[in-house]
């Protein structure tokens, strides 16, 4: 029996808290299908499609920004929903700047915290610090204060944060932003073909749903091809 929206949260959910990775994609799979995608409620065509850096695979890119509240409130539902992706499934994250000097910074401590592997520690820290607590991280000598407060070499951090492999990661999500016309974060793009919409979904959590949605849809058109 196909399970609806509210029952596949309920589930996923329930896996999520329990451990449970069968259950959980399992459960994933049956509301992914289970859901009737709608062109212009649930999801929009990129146009032209984009290639992705994923060959083989599916896969899902997260435009986002330190900056954006909404990205900060989304963040914990992406961390445990990208540890159960399956295989054939390859996820990442781009931030954006849309031209601002104080986006371009955060985007800046995103690949620096990314090459120095500080990202798992402080990810959610960086958000946390500039919502909850208005800490200023939009230049670089604020950050590097915080990130001394936070227990990391603050020199080695800048040297990071100049860096010539940062710089490149840079352009090239700033590239991305522009071919896929990225008007406002978060935005989910799933196979550079559907970028998620989800103008009907209740909470913030519910565009995953339909990416999951849009990934089942990906792998039956690629199996169609075969």
């Amino acid at each position: 029996m196909p399970l609806n929206r509210r029952q596949f949260n309920r589930a996923f959910l329930a896996a999520l808290t329990a451990g449970a990775l069968p259950g959980l994609l399992a459960a994933r799979s049956a509301g992914a299908q289970a859901i009737e995608l709608v062109e212009g409620r649930d999801w929009a065509a990129i146009k032209p499609p984009q290639k992705t850096n994923s060959p083989g695979k599916i896969e899902v890119l997260e435009f986002f920004s330190y900056g954006c509240t909404h990205c900060r409130d989304l963040n914990p539902h992406v961390h445990s929903w990208e540890k159960s992706l399956p295989k054939d499934v390859e996820f990442r994250r781009v931030p954006v700047t849309f031209g601002r000097a104080a986006w371009s910074n955060l985007a800046r401590v995103f690949y620096a915290l990314e090459t120095s592997n500080q990202l798992d520690k402080l990810d959610q820290a960086v958000f946390d610090a500039i919502h909850l607590r208005k800490t200023n991280l939009y230049t670089e000598q604020a950050t590097l204060d915080w990130i001394a407060s936070q227990g990391v070499n603050a020199k080695s951090f800048r040297d990071a944060m100049r860096s010539f492999a940062v710089e490149t990661r840079l352009a090239r999500a700033d590239t991305l932003a522009r071919n896929y016309k990225v008007a406002s974060v978060p935005n989910l793009v799933v196979d550079g073909r559907y970028a998620v919409l989800g103008n009907a979904v209740k909470g913030i959590s519910g565009l995953l749903t339909l990416t999951d949605a849009l990934i089942a849809r990906v792998r039956q058109e690629k199996r169609g091809k075969r």
